[in-house]
This record gives C-alpha cells, structure tokens and sequence, in this order.
C-alpha cells in the first residue's frame, strides 16, 4: 500500500505511534524512476514502513516534483478507488488515545460487531482515512 502526503515526517511519527516500525528512508529521482510511474523526471522522499508482524509494509511518499495533481483525502467511504487502510489492534480505547494526541479524529462511532470485533474508522494526518478493528475474545 502506497500513500501520498505532503508531510512525510508527521505522517511517519503517526504511523511510528499506531505500532508501525520505519524501515528504511529515501530519496527518489531522476528520469528512470519516472519510467515506472509515468510521471517524467520526479523527486519524492519515501519512507517505507513495517507491520509489527513483519508481513506488511506501508509506502509513505511525499512529491518534491512534480506537483501533487489530485487530492482525494476527503472523500466518502463509499467512493471509489483508494480511500483507507486498516490495521488490527490490540487494544482499540488505548490506540485510539495515542492517536488522538497525534490529531486522529474519530469518524462515526466505535462499534461491536457481532462480539468478533470492535470496529472504527479515523481521520490521520493530512485527513488520512485510516480503520482500527480489535479482535474480541
């Protein structure tokens, strides 16, 4: 999973809280990394972030050049394309305080469902659309 932000640093520090580790820091450029995305000569700073399973990664880029050309950050949960991640948590109430300390917004309500999993979704930084979904039992 790939995500564009226009703050790499904040955006990392929020993952960082959730329970993600940094893998690894970079800078991207020049014509041949253009040649993958399309996009010509580019400049992006990446930062690459883990699972705490060590099963998933998280791509976090923020584009020097060329400019950001679309913003898709406020939209609904049911438009379509990319719209949100989710995570699997241990503890939801505690994940959601330190998160709240970061500027996460809960959208909607936690909810139960179906006493297999306690469910929300949260706006992150930059209005990131980001669910938590503990497992019950």
């Amino acid at each position: 999973m790939g995500i564009v932000v226009e703050d790499l640093d904040e955006t990392v520090d929020f993952f960082l809280e959730l329970g993600l580790e940094l893998e690894g820091q970079a800078t991207i450029e020049g014509e041949w990394a253009g040649r993958i995305t399309g996009l010509g000569d580019q400049h992006v700073e990446v930062a690459m972030m883990r699972t705490p399973d060590g099963h998933g990664r998280l791509e976090l880029s923020r584009f020097v050049r060329p400019a950001v050309a679309a913003d898709h950050r406020s939209g609904p949960v049911n438009a379509l394309g990319y719209l949100r991640v989710m995570f699997a948590v241990d503890d939801l109430e505690d994940t959601l305080e330190r998160l709240r300390v970061r500027g996460a917004e809960l959208v909607g309500e936690v909810v139960d469902y179906q006493d297999v999993y306690r469910l929300c979704y949260i706006r992150g930084p930059e209005g990131l659309f980001i669910g938590l979904a503990q497992e019950l039992g």
